[in-house]
This record gives C-alpha cells, structure tokens and sequence, in this order.
C-alpha cells in the first residue's frame, strides 16, 4: 500500500470492472477533475483536503490521485 494512503487511512484501491458505466453526476465529476488539478499544480495532500471538503468517497480520491492509469476519462469537450 502506498505511503501516503496508509497515513491518510485510504482503503486500498479495488480493481476496476471491464466496463466502466458512465458519469452522470456532473456536479460531482467537475469536483474529482478541480482535485486533479489541485494536485497537479499545488500538492497531492492539498487534493485530498478539496475532495474531502466536497465529501468525494475515499476509495475515489485514492484511485483519481494515487492511481492516474485508473482514472476515467476526463469529461471537457466529450462531444462528438
């Protein structure tokens, strides 16, 4: 288990299903992609605080911030 999960208290990550069913909580998905952000550009522990502070399930903070190969697509510009 990585470090920063362990001191945090994060379950480990559970293995993704083969097909993953879309978002349709769009508030929700703008919260997980704002986090992404936080961490890219301040810390990964400043992302954990915004996702908890906006009640983002463990299990989903670990996987969008440890994990990023687990992450689902991001949700800008999806039209086809």
């Amino acid at each position: 288990m990585n470090d920063l999960s362990h001191s945090l208290n994060l379950p480990r990550p559970e293995r993704l299903p083969m097909q993953q069913q879309p978002r349709t909580d769009l508030q929700r998905s703008a919260i997980v992609e704002r986090g992404i952000v936080v961490q890219a550009t301040c810390s990964t522990v400043c992302a954990v605080e915004y996702l908890q502070s906006h009640n983002v399930a463990r299990h989903v903070i670990e996987r969008v911030l440890l994990y990023p190969q687990q992450r689902r697509s991001m949700a800008v510009n999806d039209s086809h």
